[in-house]
């Protein structure tokens, strides 16, 4: 006789809507105690949750917390990012400006992006989603969806923050990484420029996935110069939540090198407080530092980068973003050598030393539904930068 979990199982795709309802609530806790259930008979549970998220709101809410969590499966994975239909599904869901779920609909996405086959979303093209883009390409409006989330001028019940870790993910791929560095036709910007603001947002979800998208086109881009171009240029967003608010050692010379968003900063401006956050922009400008090669460097030297790091160094006490800012440094004022390397010019700063190796630069590991609830309380915390 089947175990009553295993009856419960069977009502997710029970005629009555209180049941599904029942059923997907008490089913929840056991995406953590016993995982094993919704594979059964080749996975019919999940392939009945794919349909659940297009019930109720509230069914479809549970629907979606358990596949968030069954996401880091391989096969549950497997099953849902390969699906065309039920990315659909989903890409229909997030773009509505009246879906109650919008944010589980985008930590959903997100989570599929640690499927390679997710890639296929850079070039796939959709119905038009005239309230919100009028491209039919599907990545196009998911970033237009982000960019108005951040202000909630889209949809009162989401901010799409979570889209952030999709995007950080897609940009280990080439296509994505040359997707947002060419201005289309109808503006001198590339879409690279509109995540740029997103550096110093309140979310430290948008701070996170934002740094990690920098880091991995800083790391494919094969012209960096461009990157640091005057009029797109990612320099002043990245050294932005490097500056504290007390400046007293930079001198009048160095200020005035400086970005103007870096220049006589208020009270009101908060450095950034996550350490990874901070190690990250220390990796993506260290990488424009020697993948740019010799007018790479300096391009960072010159936008004032020395000074903000070198005051970094003496504010911040993690032993991780000390080495990164002394990695840095010694790229930046040491001689060019031939070939684009670079040699020691005396002394650059306390504890110069090079610090090797870099990470993988996406958002490391699948979100779940408690990473979420932890997510938020921080966010309830942050003060905002402007």
């Amino acid at each position: 006789m089947p175990t009553e979990l295993e009856e419960l199982v069977e009502f997710l795709h029970h005629g009555n809507t209180q049941i599904r309802q029942i059923a997907t609530e008490n089913l929840v806790p056991y995406t953590k105690a016993q995982p094993g259930i919704f594979k059964t008979g080749q996975c019919t549970p999940v392939k009945d949750l794919k349909l659940l998220v297009r019930d109720y709101a509230p069914i479809a809410k549970n629907a979606l917390t358990i596949l968030i969590n069954m996401s880091s499966d391989q096969e549950v994975l497997k099953l849902l990012a390969e699906d065309d239909a039920f990315l659909e599904t989903l890409l229909g869901r997030v773009t509505n400006p009246k879906e109650p779920n919008g944010n589980d609909f985008s930590i959903l996405l997100a989570n599929l992006a640690k499927s390679p086959s997710i890639e296929r979303l850079i070039t796939l093209k959709r119905p038009k989603v005239p309230d919100l883009s009028p491209s039919p390409l599907a990545i196009t409006q998911l970033i237009e969806l982000f960019n108005r989330g951040a202000t909630g001028g889209y949809n009162k019940d989401a901010t799409y923050d979570y889209l952030a870790y999709l995007f950080a993910d897609l940009a280990k791929f080439p296509t994505f990484a040359t997707y947002l560095t060419t201005p289309p036709s109808h503006s001198p910007l590339d879409p690279l420029t509109t995540f740029l603001p997103h550096t110093t947002h309140t979310s430290p979800i948008r701070r996170l996935g934002t740094a990690s998208l920098l880091k991995n086109i800083a790391f494919l881009q094969s012209d960096v110069p461009y990157l640091l171009q005057p009029a797109h240029s990612v320099l002043p967003p990245l050294l932005l939540p490097l500056c504290s608010s007390n400046q007293e050692g930079v001198s009048e010379e160095e200020m005035e090198a400086l970005p103007e968003e870096c220049q006589f900063l208020t009270e009101d401006h908060v450095q950034e407080k996550d350490v990874e956050v901070l190690k990250i922009h220390l990796e993506t400008l260290y990488l424009l530092a020697t993948r740019g090669g010799v007018e790479g460097r300096r391009l960072v030297k010159e936008g004032g980068t020395y000074p903000v790091i070198r005051e970094l160094h003496l504010q911040i006490e993690d032993e991780g973003v000390r080495r990164g800012c002394e990695r840095l440094v010694d790229v930046l004022m040491g001689n060019e050598a031939e070939g684009g390397s670079h040699e020691r010019a005396g002394k650059a700063g306390d504890g110069d030393r090079v610090n090797k190796g870099l990470g993988d630069g996406d958002v490391g590991r699948m979100v779940t539904q408690a990473d979420v609830e932890e997510m938020e309380d921080e966010d309830n915390e942050i003060v905002p930068i402007f």
